[in-house]
């Protein structure tokens, strides 16, 4: 086997879990991953994929300027305890 090298790299707990959880599927680790990943830019000598930012249509731009607005500001919106809160206040309102 040829020599190795260690690198230290942080990632958010839920995406490293995300993507163990797929690798796994797909018969590999992290570490095979990566290496594969740097073969690939060595080879194209790129970053081997497209980087893009999403497109939103424009209902899903409103919801995330709502979404944001509410987090800033939770005291300004009606919250529930539970599901079954918000769905009694929805037939009273019928």
């Amino acid at each position: 086997m040829s020599k190795t090298t260690s690198m230290n790299i942080r990632i958010e707990p839920s995406l490293k879990k995300q993507v163990e959880e797929i690798l796994t599927d797909l018969g590999m680790n992290i570490s095979d991953a990566v290496t594969i990943y740097f073969k690939q830019i060595v080879l194209t000598d790129s970053i081997p994929l497209q980087i893009k930012r999403p497109k939103f249509n424009k209902e899903t731009l409103e919801a995330i300027k709502e979404a944001d607005e509410i987090m800033k500001h939770p005291e300004n919106y009606k919250s529930y305890n539970n599901v079954y809160e918000m769905i009694e206040e929805i037939d009273n309102e019928e």
